[in-house]
């Protein structure tokens, strides 16, 4: 069979798996890899056993991070440090300034802990600043979007950067360092989009919105910050010591709460059931790019793109910016998930970036951060981050599509355009 038509059947195969028969990800990305390694050439033993392999593989390399970062995030909760950072950003900021320190505090927590995590922490602020302002709802709403979203998706340990960064043979540090380089304006435009549409399209919250939280002795800032810096600066100087990066997080959670060994145990065992599913999806998602690599399908996409970029003048390097971003938009727009979107574009490309990578005219970090730009756009009903915030935010159905979805996609616009200038400009070469 073609490897064109292999890669189409394994497309179809992901989508009609999780549209179609409502299959849970993990199960379509096993299905799709298993389908296209049997289409694949190789011996009928190898097909079924690269599957396995890609899958341990793609597992020994992310597992123990997104392990620890799960923990880190669920001990940084239940300490009230996550609390902590969010009050210093606003006393540093001062109130008039509260959508900026909760787009500040979006983006520094959702780098060790989930999105939906932080969302939830800090609806209720945003609900507390209206109350004292009668104003501005929509714009703290969006602010926490825009700060929360770009880092969620574009820096690791948050599994879908993780997970590309793997998949692409890019080094950690590297995509921790360019990755907060491209969230950080993207998170910007979308704080300033944020009060344009707040200005057009005023919100009163629902009584349904989250109620703010109770007042709780706080740990101090820097024992606070330690779970967040501890790792990246880690990470980013190459000497990265994993079993490290939960511990400043539990000793933070051991000593404000002061709870027992068995209650920090049945912590990190509910922190570690979460971070077990997305294991398996993002494990999943490394058998799927080992069988289209067996499929050879890289060479065919290559030349088709390659040839058609050397005739329109377009540099080879940047038509597989523009493929990824793209392809994650497609993928997000037609499953709803950034993380699946994400790792399976990451997959698509690693199988046909191996042969060029080394005469790209830039580091391969830069096609890594526009799929993670690109899964950003195109949120709509079928994602679980537009329910979580209109049904925590009090916000509608149809302001949630008028407000959160053209938001991440200004966020994603903007990464893909920052990473496209800092692609041209500062090619890591």
């Amino acid at each position: 069979m073609p490897p064109a038509l292999i890669l189409l059947v394994g497309m179809a195969t992901i989508l009609g798996a999780i549209l179609l028969l409502r299959l849970n990800a993990f199960l379509a990305l096993i299905a799709a890899a298993i389908v296209v390694s049997l289409l694949a050439p190789g011996a009928p033993a190898v097909k079924i056993a690269r599957v396995a392999e890609g899958f341990g593989r793609t597992a020994g390399t992310i597992g123990i991070v997104i392990a620890l970062a799960a923990i880190t995030g669920k001990a940084m909760m239940d300490s009230g440090a996550a609390d902590r950072i969010v009050r210093a950003f606003i006393a540093l900021l001062g109130e008039k300034r509260s959508a900026t320190a909760l787009c500040a505090t979006g983006y520094v927590l959702s780098i060790p802990v989930f999105f939906d995590t932080v969302f939830y922490l800090l609806v209720p602020l945003a609900r507390s600043g209206y109350t004292r302002t009668n104003r501005y709802y929509l714009k703290y709403l969006l602010a926490i979007a825009a700060g929360a979203g770009a880092t969620h998706t574009l820096v690791p340990p948050t599994p879908g950067p993780l997970a590309v960064a793997g998949t692409l043979g890019v080094d950690l540090g590297t995509m921790v360092l360019v990755g907060l380089a491209v969230a950080l304006p993207a998170a910007g435009v979308g704080l300033l989009f944020a009060g344009w549409v707040d200005r057009r399209m005023p919100v009163v919250p629902s009584a349904s919105a989250a109620e703010p939280a109770a007042t709780q002795l706080l740990p101090g800032l820097v024992p606070s910050l330690l779970p967040i810096i501890l790792p990246v600066l880690l990470i980013s100087s190459n000497t990265v010591v994993v079993s490290m990066t939960a511990r400043p997080a539990m000793w933070v959670c051991a000593r404000q709460r002061r709870v027992s060994r068995a209650d920090l145990a049945e912590m990190v065992d509910t922190s570690l059931m979460g971070a077990g599913f997305i294991i398996l999806i993002i494990a999943a998602s490394g058998a799927f790019g080992v069988a289209l690599q067996a499929a050879r399908i890289g060479p065919v996409i290559e030349r088709a793109f390659v040839g058609r970029a050397a005739a329109s003048g377009m540099g080879s390097g940047l038509i597989f910016l523009f493929l990824g971003f793209g392809v994650a938009s497609l993928m997000k727009i037609a499953q709803g998930s950034s993380t699946v979107a994400m790792i399976t574009t990451a997959a698509m490309l690693a199988a046909m970036l191996p042969a060029s990578g080394r005469s790209l005219p830039f580091h391969t970090v830069y096609v890594a951060t526009a799929i993670a730009s690109g899964s950003l756009v195109g949120t709509w009903m079928n994602d679980s981050g537009f329910w979580l915030f209109s049904k925590m935010g009090g916000v509608t159905e149809m302001e949630t599509l008028k407000s959160w979805t053209p938001l991440l996609a200004v966020v994603g616009v903007t990464g893909m355009v920052t990473t496209v200038a800092l692609a041209l400009l500062v090619p890591l070469r």
